[in-house]
């Protein structure tokens, strides 16, 4: 059995596992809970098997040391590690905090990354390293890159719910605001599953990249299709206070939310300041004779980093409640998701192998 089989299996099972958690939280059936949690835990294990595989398969197709040969050096095998470490994070939580809620937003975004690499027609095959990547650093820098990533991707699911509990107002700016956020973020999700859904229909070749289905439509249907979008948003508008009665249902505090969205940005803006950035500026100094160069991608991971500090400055500031951090930590969330993908696909600099 061949690793891109095994990762098509662990996608299948987090998507099954979420559909589960939604059950789960609907009907507050425990049994639905352990048919999640099974699903997540035996996808997991299918997971790592077929990352280790990968990577044993690297090593010995190149003969280059385990260091160097990491199955991290583009955006496809980036993309399953970042859902092995969401994943490993959610068994985290769940063991830790006793709580299930969380598993809806993760497997979904974990579910959703691996079936991403097939939506774009990511080529699966292990390929050369380039001479660039061929150093120690790849583990230091990339891997724990991709691990604060993770981090702040879970302090997302937490600060969603955590705005969702305390803010019900519809009055309210920032219920507006994180009903829209929420309400695009489903509408992509969506818009990448009908993605996927055409390109195993049509097999297109070559791969392409995402949503560029969309230039073959006429323009009325881009139109319906901004229509649909609004209309999204207006749902989560309207019906989005039922989501704090969920947290309620489950005896979720705020208090628990704040901790967990806290600790996941602390650990992973600690990691991204020493993984991201300063062994990144060392890595660069060896390969390109420089520390910085302002390339898209360095620049970009600064604005994520500052965006990060200003939310764990924010938590220091007297009377600034949680709240206003939640709020900050869904930006930090939106500007992490461009640094680690838009860039790659939508901008070129010295980090374009990174691509497809």
């Amino acid at each position: 059995m061949n690793d891109p089989l095994l990762f098509g299996v662990a996608s299948i099972l987090y998507l099954l596992s979420m559909v589960f958690y939604v059950f789960f939280i609907i009907l507050k059936k425990e049994l639905l809970g352990k048919i999640a949690s099974v699903s997540v835990y035996v996808g997991f294990v299918v997971h790592t098997m077929a990352f280790f595989i990968r990577w044993y398969i690297f090593s010995k197709a190149f003969s280059l040391p385990i260091a160097h040969s990491i199955p991290i050096t583009n955006l496809y095998e980036s993309l399953l590690f970042f859902a092995w470490c969401l994943i490993l994070g959610n068994i985290f939580i769940e063991y830790k905090f006793n709580t299930k809620i969380f598993g809806v937003i993760i497997t979904a975004i974990a579910g959703m990354s691996i079936a991403f690499v097939d939506a774009v027609g990511a080529n699966k095959m292990v390929q050369p390293i380039l001479p660039a990547l061929k150093s120690n650093w790849l583990l230091a820098h990339a891997s724990l890159s991709f691990v604060a990533y993770a981090a702040f991707s879970l302090s997302f699911s937490a600060a969603i719910l955590n705005l969702a509990y305390n803010i019900r107002n519809k009055k309210s700016i920032l219920y507006i605001y994180w009903t829209a956020a929420l309400g695009i973020f489903v509408y992509t999700t969506l818009l990448l599953i009908i993605d996927f859904i055409i390109n195993l229909l049509n097999r297109i070749k070559d791969g392409y990249k995402p949503f560029s289905l969309l230039k073959l439509l006429p323009n009325e249907w881009k139109i319906l299709l901004l229509i649909v979008l609004i209309c999204f948003i207006v749902l989560f508008y309207i019906f989005g206070s039922k989501l704090g009665s969920v947290v309620d249902r489950f005896g979720i505090k705020s208090e628990l939310l704040e901790t967990v969205e806290y600790k996941m940005i602390t650990i992973g803006f600690m990691i991204f300041t020493i993984g991201g950035l300063i062994f990144g500026a060392i890595w660069a100094d060896i390969s390109w004779g420089r520390y910085w160069a302002w390339d898209p991608k360095e620049t970009w991971a600064f604005i994520t980093w500052l965006v990060y500090a200003f939310y764990i400055h924010m938590r220091f500031i007297k009377g600034r409640d949680g709240v206003s951090a939640s709020a900050i930590a869904v930006i930090g969330f939106i500007v992490t998701i461009f640094t680690y993908i838009g860039v790659n696909l939508l901008l070129s600099g010295l980090h374009s192998y990174g691509g497809m």
